[in-house]
């Protein structure tokens, strides 16, 4: 017997990229690697830290000892790292007609890349960015901080109770929730995090909109 569809209603929608729009795994994990190795650390439990956060935010929180400063200038060359790497990013399944459907309706990008990697990851997953995006620059705190979902939303002219978040990651899960926004979890990743709703990938989300402008959010 197939699943009941679930549905959710918004009037905005704030999706992360990194796991929920591209696929970037391949190079999060080959640069994140190399960034262990250098510091004597285990790859698996750096990884299991990185995904969603900024990267000072990561080298924070494994290397608490370490100055602020270190972290931001660490952090600058793995950004050159990941910008030079694109081999092996592609689409989450379903993300190219997701973002199709959402054409002249009310979504913002709300990633912890910065905009240069923004850009270039969304262009090698050939997926065009939305109108609003916010970023590492954007903010002052990174996912699991609020701050960026809160912007989002501000920059798309509704409150977070209006919004629907798509997010893969403990760290941005976290973040949405801490806004007060509902959230949709994409991938394996996300189901431990407890999101509102679940989908494996975004080909099996549709997004409908009322005459009234109200969005309906359909997975299955």
């Amino acid at each position: 017997m197939p699943a009941t569809p679930v549905r959710l209603t918004a009037r905005a929608v704030l999706l992360d990229m990194d796991g929920t729009l591209v696929n970037s795994d391949a190079v999060v994990e080959r640069c994140w690697s190399r960034w262990a190795e250098r510091h004597g650390l285990d790859p698996a439990e750096v990884l299991a830290v990185a995904h969603g956060r900024q990267g000072h935010a990561t080298m924070a929180a494994l290397l608490p000892e370490r100055p602020v400063e270190v972290n931001l200038a660490d952090n600058e060359r793995m950004l050159d790292e990941e910008r030079a790497d694109t081999e092996g990013v592609v689409p989450v399944p379903g993300a190219a007609a997701f973002l199709a459907s959402l054409t002249g309706l009310p979504h913002a990008l709300v990633t912890s890349a910065d905009q240069p990697l923004a850009r270039v990851r969304m262009a090698a997953a050939d997926l065009p960015l939305p109108p609003v995006v916010v970023t590492a620059e954007s903010v002052g705190a990174s996912k699991p901080d609020p701050e960026g979902f809160l912007k989002g939303a501000a920059a798309v002219g509704f409150a977070p109770a209006d919004c629907l978040a798509f997010e893969d990651s403990g760290a941005g899960i976290a973040a949405a929730k801490a806004a007060g926004t509902r959230v949709i979890g994409i991938g394996p990743r996300a189901l431990p995090h407890h999101p509102d709703a679940h989908a494996d990938t975004l080909a099996t989300v549709t997004v409908t909109a009322a005459p009234d402008g109200l969005l309906t959010v359909t997975i299955g």
